[in-house]
């Protein structure tokens, strides 16, 4: 994307230009290249039919911004029936409970016969037949007891594995909404309501308007002096301002020129892709007038102590603060 201005006199300026290509000053260096961006794709995460799409090409959107909705019937009634599953358990859970709470009422009764069992056996009030009956039903009593607190568990961990599924589909149809983690600008539209689209189908392609840069290729004597944040200038085809930028990337690896250079002699050349970012700052002051694919040449500077630039670089656009090179 690039910011794209017209500006009075510029064709006048451009010519200009062309005529101090070879009058740079030493630890200049230039290279034609385009202004790029980052692309976001907003895509459905689950298969599904596109409810409603709420921008259009290109329209400005924010960071969260919610961009689009997948229909979620399906998911709603789904999530229903796992609602009723859930009321289920939870009512289960309560009779698990009751049968505890009568378990151990019984249980208590038979402690309280065993001891008097006990108690009394020695005076032959009791016989030992009747005493081991005590004790068997005692016995009895709290294996019941325990497979019943183990029953109020089952249904504790059925209960979990219900409203497990209920956030699974809370999940999936928070999911249906579609919003950009980016500001950018809407590039393109993909569906439109009422489309089906599979898992991974794209909605929308969103420019990420935070990282605007044009990429220009450096022989090899060049590139290896050029620091990374080293500062760099952007002038368009036409223009007669530049834009301030630094040096954010250089390849660490050759390659041949891209045959969208001109010239067959300059594509094969080795060079290294060098990647000049323009501040964020100045981004979001012309943010109505950032576009992509505009042309024009990068200016980097080599040197620790680099010079100046020259006039037809220190130009800036209208209302630009002089210091913007963050």
């Amino acid at each position: 994307m690039i910011l794209l201005v017209a500006a009075a006199g510029g064709g006048s300026a451009w010519y200009w230009w062309q005529s101090q290509q070879g009058q740079l000053p030493e630890g200049l260096v230039s290279g034609n290249g385009r202004i790029e961006s980052d692309q976001v794709d907003i895509a459905a995460k689950s298969a599904g039919r596109v409810r409603e799409v709420l921008v259009q090409e290109g329209d400005l959107v924010s960071a969260g911004q919610v961009l689009a909705h997948i229909d979620t019937t399906e998911l709603q009634a789904e999530r229903a029936k796992y609602a009723a599953d859930l009321a289920a358990e939870e009512a289960s859970m309560l009779e698990a409970k009751a049968t505890v709470a009568q378990r151990q009422a019984e249980l208590t009764l038979k402690e309280s016969n065993l001891r008097r069992a006990l108690t009394v056996i020695r005076t032959g009030a009791v016989s030992e037949q009747e005493r081991d009956e005590a004790q068997s039903e005692r016995d009895s009593a709290k294996a019941i007891l325990d497979a019943a607190e183990k029953s109020v568990t089952a249904s504790d961990r059925s209960i979990d594995a219900a409203q497990a599924l209920i956030d699974q589909i809370d999940a999936q149809i928070a999911d249906t909404a579609l919003s950009t983690p980016v500001k950018g600008r809407v590039l393109y539209r993909l569906a439109n309501p009422g489309e089906v689209v599979s898992a991974g189908g794209k909605i929308l392609t969103i420019v990420n308007l935070a990282e605007i840069y044009m990429e220009i290729y450096l022989p090899l004597e060049q590139a290896m002096r050029l620091p990374i944040g080293s500062q760099a200038r952007i002038q368009f085809d036409g223009a007669d301002f530049a834009i301030p930028a630094k040096v954010s990337f250089v390849s660490p690896e050759a390659q041949f020129t891209p045959k969208q250079v001109e010239t067959r002699s300059e594509r094969d050349k080795l060079v290294f892709r060098v990647k000049l970012r323009i501040p964020p700052s100045l981004l979001d002051r012309h943010i109505e007038m950032i576009k992509t694919g505009a042309r024009g040449v990068g200016y980097v500077r080599l040197d620790p102590n680099p010079p100046e630039w020259p006039d037809f670089l220190q130009k800036r656009l209208e209302d630009d603060p002089l210091d913007a090179e963050d």
